[in-house]
């Protein structure tokens, strides 16, 4: 059979192109080893290391109390101004004492008649005894004078007790401070008509301050542990952030905790103590308890070379070879900018620090050391 020569051609051409391909891939066999170059990399270490944890706080005054009304009447006086700094015993308002004081009046009165029958009576059972022992006239007489005199005794003691009511509540129209404090709003004004009960204001105590704050049990223990064995950590001193996210210049120091864990969360509540000389700090103030805790040779990942798949966490691994290969870890803690790890990783191997999206497993890499001490003075400033 014959072929047509145009079918000659195109086998031929196709015979010489798979043959130059041949020669290509046998001849140049380096092509296949793929080399990204400059790559920076990482040798981890272990360090001493000091990890802070952050907790959102709420801020109390160590005493605040609500200063109500005793008695009712006329807002006569408002001696005070919102936010003073007031003093124990300092008078704040003063209501109109007119109708109370009419009413120490009539009980004082009250009480000196009362005291003027008893008077009567003890003279009248002193009579009466002289009568008896002379058999003037029968003992009766006696006991009836005695049972009149424990009667007057009983209207003064009753006299006095309502003199007393009526005294107090003229000193009630005189409203004190309870104890050295900062006033907070007053919302009435003078010649407001107050009744008994009436909110006239509150006093805060803030010469120190509690920070309420909550963790959980894992934390709890941690803590708890660590004050049991008396290990010298920085648990107990603690820092405060505030709102703006400068760091108050006193130290604090845990106090207490609840008892109880919330069921619904599973945290407990701690209350530390911040002394607060200038009044910085107010009642109900935001911020957060930032608390500390050393940890001996901890493994140091920075979380740059680190990259997630699958909620596992990954970082690419550089070999003898210069080859790279992707090792899973579990880390145990985070802070700043890098990780502590809990498993998976050694001290002494070397991860990529920076590009790790553009690679993938068994690319040859030319490797760039970075130490990882400076690494940690960068995210120290």
């Amino acid at each position: 059979m014959t072929i047509p020569f145009r079918n000659i051609t195109f086998l031929s051409l196709i015979t010489l192109s798979a043959g130059l391909a041949g020669c290509d891939a046998s001849s140049n066999p380096k092509e296949n080893k793929v080399t990204v170059a400059n790559l920076p990399v990482t040798q981890l270490i272990t360090k001493d290391t000091t990890l802070h944890q952050d907790y959102v706080s709420d801020i109390q005054a160590v005493r605040h109390v609500e200063i109500r009304a005793k008695v009712g009447g006329f807002l006569e006086q408002i001696l005070v101004d919102e936010g003073q700094e007031v003093k124990k015993g300092q008078p704040l308002f003063k209501i109109n004492a007119q109708e109370y004081q009419s009413e120490f009046a009539k009980a004082k009165a009250n009480f000196n008649s009362a005291t003027a029958e008893a008077m009567t009576a003890e003279v009248e059972v002193k009579r009466v005894q002289i009568l008896v022992e002379k058999k003037v006239i029968s003992p009766s007489e006696l006991q009836m004078a005695k049972a009149k005199l424990k009667a007057a005794q009983a209207k003064v003691a009753e006299a006095r007790s309502a003199q007393e009511n009526a005294a107090a509540r003229v000193a009630y129209t005189y409203i004190k401070a309870p104890y050295n404090g900062i006033i907070d709003r007053i919302p009435l004004k003078v010649g407001s008509l107050i009744e008994e009960g009436t909110l006239l204001t509150s006093i805060s105590d803030i010469n120190t301050v509690y920070a309420y704050f909550e963790v959980s049990e894992k934390e709890y223990l941690q803590y708890a542990k660590a004050e049991l064995s008396g290990e010298d950590n920085r648990h107990g001193q603690i820092q405060l952030i505030l709102a703006d996210g400068s760091t108050y210049p006193h130290a604090g120091k845990i106090e207490t905790m609840e008892g109880v864990f919330e069921p619904n969360t599973g945290s407990i509540a701690f209350r530390a103590k911040f002394p607060n000389p200038n009044k910085l700090l107010k009642h109900h103030s935001s911020g957060k308890v930032r608390l500390f805790n050393e940890v001996d040779s901890a493994l140091l990942l920075p979380q740059k070379a680190t990259f997630e798949i699958q909620d596992k966490n990954f970082v690419y691994v550089v070999g003898k070879d210069n080859k790279v290969k992707t090792k899973s870890f579990e880390p145990k803690a985070r802070f700043s900018h890098f990780y502590i790890v809990e498993s998976g990783l050694e001290p002494g191997e070397k991860v990529v620090y920076e590009g790790v999206q553009t690679l993938r497993e068994g690319v040859t890499i030319d490797p760039e050391l970075i130490q990882m001490d400076s690494l940690l003075t960068a995210s120290a400033k």
